[in-house]
């Protein structure tokens, strides 16, 4: 099957610097009912909408594509229905200093790219936000590169077989389905 291709993305961001944000904060339970991702973008962060200046939602943060999110973000409970709702929301990446193992999991398996960055360079990118709330930064996947204006490169790491995945555009069963003839002639041999 296939799945939303993603090699290099360059984009503004939206920054939500709340640090332990749970995966019941970006989607709430009442909105878990459903197994269609139809209409989580509504979802996403619903209880925290009506808070002064929450950037969800909002003008400015049309068409960002980039989540810059505080530390330790998506414990708590695993569900799957948090990057399905940041993904309906239009985000292809997040970027924080770290992220609970099963979200991580999730992420890659729907298309978003969870970015671990060193503290450092996520309080430089916190800052350089701050002064520029245009600034675009590059997610480079292949290269497995976060690029900010005005500052060297920051490597991170994705795992492997999730990377293959999202450079070729394909899920776990696309990915299967490609080596289809090899698996087929290993059969016939057996």
């Amino acid at each position: 099957m296939t799945a939303p291709r993603f090699t290099q993305l360059t984009s503004r961001t939206v920054a939500i610097l709340d640090n332990d944000i749970d995966t019941d904060q970006i989607i709430p339970a009442r909105y878990l009912k459903g197994t269609d991702k139809a209409g989580l973008a509504d979802a996403l962060f619903a209880d925290w909408r009506t808070r002064p200046g929450f950037p969800i939602g909002t003008p400015a943060a049309a068409g960002a594509q980039i989540l810059i999110a505080g530390h330790n973000f998506a414990c708590g409970s695993s569900r799957e229905h948090a990057p399905w709702a940041l993904v309906a929301g239009g985000f292809r990446a997040v970027i924080s200093t770290s992220f609970a193992d099963i979200f991580r999991g999730n992420a890659l398996k729907n298309g978003l790219v969870p970015v671990v960055v060193p503290p450092a360079v996520h309080a430089a990118l916190t800052q350089a936000r701050a002064a520029d709330p245009a600034l675009e930064v590059t997610i480079d996947l292949a290269a497995q590169q976060l690029r900010v204006p005005g500052a060297p490169a920051t490597p991170f790491t994705v795992d492997a077989f999730a990377r293959r995945c999202l450079l070729d555009g394909v899920d776990e069963l696309g990915f299967l389905l490609q080596h289809l003839p090899e698996i087929e002639a290993y059969e016939r041999r057996r």
